[in-house]
Order: structure tokens, then C-alpha cells, then sequence
């Protein structure tokens, strides 16, 4: 097909659409409902996986030593004290240390307790947090009996501020500062220095939940990792970026996965249902003039290159209008809960998915047309 009669058929076919304004603003329409609920979804999903794994991607380490059968992170069995040793002595490891996690009581101050998640990590290097202060210093926490606290449940906690004291666990301790967003789909992260927090859950000295590693520079942590995992058979490495996949795996498996899953094609559905009905319409109520175009010499490709056009100017003009919406949707119910995550290979794939599922449903336009007679203008 040469240039000119490709450019002669994209211009007819969008000026068939602009036509009848009402079916191209439902015909749009439905394209932009498919992008908004598809990727509303998909971004709520990749928030609370984000939220999930905020731990492993922000603790600092680059080898994780976990107890054997761990999927996600969460409080679990306890490891020995000869696993620190034994990874300490490994060729390569430029610092290990412990990290205590497990839950607590805070008590709150109109009576009863809300749960807390409790993190003991090793002060200066501090692998396993804080981060993200929105009030005070990480280096709070090295001070006697001072913790760091979620500063949006400082109202459920009640009356909670820098320098309040509250019991957890039993322990006196005093708020030395707050972080914000750091909620997994348990209790809050509370973070404290590592004896403080073994103090407060009765965990002896030579144990801990997980034991961190950075590795040397110039030390591939996948390589650390393997070495590790034959000097500590008895337990599970895993590179930072391996723990975090397997964290998103384990959650997939589960009904999140599926109810996402779900919701986001039934979106893309309806939105292919609308295109494919619209256009199915728009070639029925046009068949004169698709006659017309063939009595005087126009192919079924010419044809089909025609609705194809349309296709991609409804797949292109309803992702970009989708994503804005998303884009204002996602802004608007940010919160520390929940901070839908719209990444940029999700933007870029948008108009390319939504185009191609438009151009597969003009599909049933197509077959109608190949069935028209140019001889049916002159009845």
C-alpha cells in the first residue's frame, strides 16, 4: 500500500469518527474506564507489595540470613548464636550483625494495648533501621530505653509525642522519634536498639530473627551469598533482591493475587466489550458509505486499515486521558496505609496494551465489512 493511500484512509477514518460525537466520547469513554480500573488496581497492587517488601529494600543489607522455610519477612523461629559467628568468618562479608523482630504490647494511655511490631537492630551501622524519620534522629535509639515510633499511629497510640513514656512489653521506654509509612500488613514497625529490644521480648543475648550482611566492595552479593549458604547450611541466604521476590511470590500465591488479578481484567474486558460493540455500530450504521468506498475502488485492506486507524486513535487518546485520572486518583488516597505505585515501564505500557486490544477488537467490524457488497448503494 503506498504512503498516499495510507495517509487518504487515516484521514477518512478519523473524520468518520468525529462524525457521530456521541459514539466517539462513549466509545473513548469505555477505553478510559478499562485504563482506570486496570491500573488503579494494578498500582493499589504494587503499593501494598511495596509495602511488604519496604524492609528488605531499605535495611541495608545485602545478604539476608533467615531461618530455613522463610517466604516473608515477619517474626518466626529464632537463630543461634553461631550463625553470626560462622558469617562473620566468611571471605568477603564486610559486616554481619543481628536483627531482632517480633510483636509487642504498647500500652495506650485511655487503657488497653495496640500491637506493635518490634525491631532490635545494632547501633552505629544500624542494618535493619530506621528510615524514613519524619521527627527526630535514628541515633535516638541508641539512647537508654528510646525508640522510634510510626508517627501515623501516634492517635491510636494516644496523646503520643517526642519524649512521651509509655510501657511496652512491660519495659518503660520513651518515644525518641517518629517514622512515616513504615506499615507492612501486620502492626507497625517500633524500632529500638537490639538489647533493649531483647530485654523487652525475654530473647537471650546469642539470639536473633535474621542476621544481616554487607558484603566488601566489589563483592558480588550473589556470589557472597552462595559462599555463605555452604558455611551455614543449616539456615537460608538469600540476596536482598532474591528475599524481596520471594516476599511478592508469597503474597501473589494468596487471594490478594487473585482478587487483583480479577478485578483488573474484568476492567480490561468491559473495556474491550465497549470498543469492539462501538465500533461493530459504527460500521453497521455507516454501510452505504463503506459501500460507497468500495463500489469506487477500495480494498478490504484499504478498509481494514480504516478501522485500524480508529482503533489506535481511540486506544491512544483514552490511555492518556486514563492515566491522568489514575495519576489524580493515586495522589489523592495517598496515605501512610497505602501509596499506589504508577512506575514508568506501567506508564509506557498502558497506551501500547490499550491500543492493541482496541485493534483486536475492531476485529469484529472487519468481518462485517469483508461480507459488504459494493452493488448494495444502488438498491
Amino acid at each position: 500500500m503506498n504512503v498516499a493511500r495510507w495517509r487518504a484512509m487515516t484521514r477518512l477514518g478519523r473524520r468518520m469518527m468525529f462524525h457521530d460525537g456521541a459514539k466517539l466520547v462513549g466509545t473513548i469513554l469505555g477505553v478510559v474506564f478499562a485504563v482506570v480500573l486496570g491500573v488503579q488496581q494494578l498500582s493499589i497492587l504494587l503499593g501494598l507489595l511495596q509495602k511488604n517488601t519496604m524492609f528488605v529494600d531499605n535495611a541495608g543489607a545485602d545478604v539476608w540470613i533467615v531461618p530455613r522455610g522463610t517466604e516473608v519477612l515477619q517474626p518466626g523461629r529464632l537463630m543461634d548464636g553461631s550463625v553470626l559467628s560462622r558469617a562473620r568468618a566468611t571471605d568477603g562479608v564486610d559486616l554481619a550483625e543481628p536483627l531482632v523482630m517480633t510483636g509487642a504490647a504498647l500500652q495506650k494511655l485511655e487503657g488497653g494495648t495496640e500491637p506493635v511490631t518490634l525491631v532490635g537492630a545494632v547501633s552505629p551501622a544500624r542494618l535493619g533501621g530506621p528510615w524514613n524519620l519524619v521527627a527526630g534522629s535514628a541515633d535516638a535509639i541508641e539512647q537508654i530505653d528510646t525508640m522510634i515510633f510510626e508517627d501515623s499511629e501516634r492517635e491510636t497510640y494516644g496523646a503520643f509525642d517526642l519524649g512521651t513514656e509509655r510501657e511496652l512489653g512491660g519495659r518503660r521506654v520513651r518515644a525518641g522519634g517518629f517514622t512515616w509509612g513504615l506499615l507492612p500488613f501486620g502492626p507497625a514497625y517500633a524500632f529500638a536498639d537490639i538489647d533493649l529490644a531483647r530485654d523487652i521480648a525475654r530473647i537471650p543475648t546469642d539470639r536473633s530473627s535474621f542476621v544481616l550482611v554487607k558484603a566488601r566492595p566489589g563483592v558480588d552479593p550473589k556470589q557472597l551469598a552462595e559462599r555463605l549458604q555452604g558455611r551455614i547450611g543449616d539456615q537460608l541466604v538469600m540476596t536482598r533482591e532474591a528475599f524481596a521476590r520471594s516476599i511478592v511470590i508469597a503474597l501473589l500465591r494468596d487471594q490478594l493475587g487473585a482478587s487483583f488479578a480479577t478485578s483488573t481484567s474484568f476492567g480490561l474486558i468491559v473495556g474491550f466489550v465497549i470498543v469492539a460493540l462501538s465500533m461493530f455500530s459504527s460500521v453497521i450504521d455507516n454501510l452505504r458509505e463503506f459501500g460507497t468506498l468500495k463500489a469506487i475502488g477500495a480494498r478490504d485492506r484499504d478498509l481494514a486499515l480504516l478501522i485500524l486507524a480508529q482503533a489506535v486513535i481511540y486506544g491512544l487518546v483514552g490511555s492518556l486521558i486514563g492515566l491522568a485520572l489514575v495519576g489524580r486518583a493515586a495522589a489523592g488516597i495517598r496515605s501512610p496505609q497505602l501509596v499506589p505505585l504508577i512506575p514508568v515501564p506501567l506508564i509506557v505500557a498502558v497506551p501500547f496494551v490499550m491500543t492493541g486490544i482496541c485493534c483486536v477488537a475492531s476485529v469484529l467490524a472487519l468481518s462485517r465489512i469483508r461480507k459488504l457488497e459494493p452493488g448494495m448503494v444502488f438498491r
